[in-house]
């Protein structure tokens, strides 16, 4: 009896290693591609970088932009249809996924979604319509109502991409006391001051600071530094890389760098950004002819970056990518080559090298890990 109580005792470290090193990510996919056919779960394995497909949901149309909520095991996910675009609740139970309810979005288009830290709100940033909707959650997590519906006004120089607003993203301050709101449309980065505790108005409109942005570049999605006091903005018609300051909502300009590496009439697309947990690095995807993710390095105190390589996504149009848990790992859903490739990441110089391990999975679009 001793000898296998030693033998379990010696096992456990190992076991709950192994337990820890499993990661669940969700992928939300175009189902109108044909070639996929909903929201999938795979089983990530953060020391090996293997994986295994653990469930799919079908029956909704178009999943693209998912977020999770990890303590109360719910996904958001928004369904692109036009005028008839909707966002949907979901319990995740034993590796499934069961639907709790579904709401219009609030406007056409929607194409990202976050939740708060207390799982009180949900954020849906509708490109079609130009609008930021907010709904308040129930105490399931499912989506209750639609409390705030928040308009843009405007336009920008690019005649074909900035005839009116286009909200792409949401994001909350490490802290949650700011709401950053990115429209494409208008070269505008909104800040609303957040309250979670106010049910019926959490964003305060009358406060809010309207940051512009060098024209032209239509602000996509941001990467807040931890301490809250930089915020990296991918701007996609440009395919650059703007570095803020950031201080109780007011935003100043630091830096800009382009991502291309040759000027000219390549065509831009600048599409997702994401820094190390140890804020140490910062990566970029780049669409167009272009198909790579860009690699720089942070200094914590100016905020500024230095690029340190880039490296091919070895497939087309990489709309998104995640980082894993420990960071040993990067993953980019290349959209139109139907596949994730899976790239190993050097912690202390940044870089990533492909590990020749493929998810085929038809037209991923978002990436999440938990």
């Amino acid at each position: 009896m001793k000898i296998i109580l030693l033998i379990l005792t010696m096992m456990a470290p190992s076991f709950l290693n192994a337990q820890q090193d499993r990661l669940d990510l969700f992928v939300g996919t175009y189902t109108n591609s044909g070639k996929s056919e909903g929201i999938y779960v795979y089983t990530f394995d953060d020391a090996t970088g293997n994986f295994s497909l653990k469930s799919k949901l079908t029956g909704i149309k178009n999943p693209s932009f998912l977020a999770f909520h990890q303590k109360a095991n719910r996904l958001y996910a928004v369904s692109e249809s036009g005028g008839e675009s909707t966002v949907s609740s979901f319990a995740y139970r034993d590796g499934q996924l069961e639907k709790l309810n579904t709401m219009p979005s609030g406007s056409s288009g929607p194409c990202h979604i976050i939740t708060d830290r207390d799982n009180r709100f949900v954020f849906v940033s509708n490109y079609g319509g130009g609008t930021l909707s907010v709904y308040k959650t129930d105490t399931d997590g499912s989506l209750k109502e639609l409390v705030q519906e928040l308009p843009n006004q405007g336009s920008g120089p690019d005649k074909d991409r900035q005839k009116k607003p286009h909200v792409h993203s949401a994001t909350l301050s490490p802290d949650e006391r700011f709401l950053l709101v990115q429209d494409l449309g208008t070269d505008r980065i909104t800040v609303y001051p957040f309250d979670s505790k106010n049910a019926a108005m959490p964003l305060a409109v009358d406060k809010a600071i309207k940051i512009k942005t060098p024209p032209g570049r239509g602000p996509r999605h941001i990467a807040f530094a931890a301490d809250g006091n930089f915020v990296y903005v991918v701007a996609e018609l440009t395919s650059s890389v703007l570095v803020y300051s950031f201080n109780s909502g007011q935003m100043d300009l630091v830096q800009e760098l382009n991502m291309l590496a040759e000027q000219g009439d390549n065509p831009t697309g600048a599409a997702d950004i994401h820094l190390s947990k140890d804020g140490k690095f910062l990566y970029t995807s780049n669409r167009g002819k272009a198909n790579e993710i860009n690699s720089y390095k942070v200094d914590k105190k100016t905020g500024k970056l230095e690029e340190i390589g880039r490296q091919s996504t070895m497939g087309l149009v990489p709309r998104n990518f995640a980082i894993s848990n420990s960071g040993k790992f990067l993953l980019a859903a290349n959209q139109n080559s139907d596949e994730i490739v899976i790239f190993s990441r050097d912690p202390n110089n940044g870089k990533l090298k492909h590990t020749d391990k493929r998810i085929e999975v038809g037209s991923p679009v978002c990436l999440i890990f938990n």
